[in-house]
């Protein structure tokens, strides 16, 4: 699978972002969609962008429309993120009447986009509830939101933190979102997106066992919250958690208090290999998993999917129904903060050669792509599927 980045919020320097557009795809669509089914890739993340989509109280789904006619031109289904950290300007993270508002965006969403689905469409409410939750309370990345200027280092948050307030306000917009959904497309499905981390106290300091553990289990409290193990009084349920996406970057590890990251490329000992991972969130949930986003930056992409898609064959042995690898990006894509870094972790690169010359903007990627086509031949196609109950369908 590919994903689209489609990160809409206002960054720290209150410049608003719509990355499907500054990477290109919204200008490219049909030549976009036709490289993807030429490489075999079939499934693709876009985000509709509630921020983008709803302004002063009227909704326009003409972008994503416009997605999806070429989509099925080419063969190519979506998955849909209709949040993607971005909300309209009179929306706010820290006010309870964001579900009620969020629920009836989600409502107008599906209307529109279940017309361009054949068979079942499947939506991602809100996009990475657990970073967006922390991201909003102890950082500065998402304006107007932050800590106060006594505690917060500028872009720089402990992750001793959780954002639980803002995290449960969002599993409640999730919740009455999916409700909504339902009301209208009792086909929809749902994909639950989330990071999986690891968590460790520094080797000097082994008395912080208990807080890096407690940490770490931050990871699975939006999941718990919508599948009803936590927080029942929101009214989740096992039936709302549906589908899990697991994202899983390089820096996705690390200890508690200091933030240094178990680098990947390093080869940190105390890093949790992927298929264990993916192990412990199939051992939690019991609900098919797909591995929704990872990729890595320049010449360790094409390693980094070697390792990756070895361990979800790992997990797959170990009876994981994983269902499927989604690199994220497929398409370069430039940094939140500063527009015109570029980060190099697409399937294809930018060329600014090319878009000058008015051509298809991508150069593909030689090393990744080589090894995207191995594992398509050596991890074909998915495990049997199941239905919203998680047994196992012939």
């Amino acid at each position: 699978m590919g994903g689209i980045e489609g990160a809409d919020h206002i960054n720290s320097h209150r410049m608003p972002l719509d990355m499907a557009a500054s990477c290109g795809h919204r200008q490219h669509l049909d030549e976009d969609f036709r490289q993807l089914a030429a490489r075999g890739i079939h499934t693709v993340r876009e985000s509709v962008g509630w921020r983008l989509s709803e302004h002063d109280g009227r909704f326009d789904f003409g972008p994503a429309v416009d997605i999806a006619r070429a989509a099925r031109a080419h063969g190519v289904q979506v998955l849909w993120t209709l949040m993607h950290y971005g909300t309209p300007a009179d929306v706010s993270l820290l006010d309870d009447a964001f579900a009620d508002r969020f629920a009836r965006f989600a409502a107008q969403a599906a209307v529109m986009l279940g017309e361009w689905t054949d068979g079942e469409p499947v939506y991602t409410p809100i996009n990475e509830i657990s970073f967006l939750s922390w991201a909003v309370s102890e950082t500065r990345m998402l304006h107007p939101y932050g800590p106060d200027a006594a505690r917060a280092d500028a872009m720089a948050g402990s992750t001793v933190a959780d954002g639980f307030a803002v995290k449960r306000r969002l599993v409640e917009g999730v919740l009455k979102g999916v409700a909504a959904i339902r009301e209208v497309d009792p086909r929809a499905r749902f994909l639950h997106v989330e990071p999986v981390v690891h968590v460790v106290p520094p080797a000097d300091r082994p008395e912080l066992q208990a807080l890096a553990e407690q940490v770490s289990g931050y990871q699975w409290q939006a999941w718990d919250m919508i599948s009803g193990r936590m927080e029942p009084g929101l009214g989740g349920s096992p039936d709302a958690l549906d589908l899990i996406g697991v994202n899983h970057y390089h820096n996705g590890q690390w200890e508690v208090v200091t933030e240094k990251r178990l680098h990947w490329h390093l080869g940190d000992p105390r890093r949790r290999p992927l298929s264990h991972l993916l192990k412990d969130t199939w051992q939690r949930y019991r609900r098919p998993l797909m591995l929704s986003e990872t990729s890595h930056v320049g010449e360790g992409r094409a390693a980094w999917l070697e390792e990756v898609a070895t361990e979800v064959q790992h997990a797959r042995l170990e009876g994981v129904p994983v269902h499927g690898i989604c690199l994220y990006p497929i398409f370069d894509r430039t940094d939140w903060e500063h527009a015109d870094h570029w980060h190099h972790s697409g399937l294809w690169d930018h060329c600014p050669i090319a878009l000058q010359a008015g051509q298809w903007p991508r150069r593909l990627d030689p090393s990744y792509a080589a090894a995207l086509a191995r594992w398509q031949d050596r991890l074909p196609g998915s495990p049997r599927p199941t239905n919203r109950t998680g047994t196992w369908t012939p």
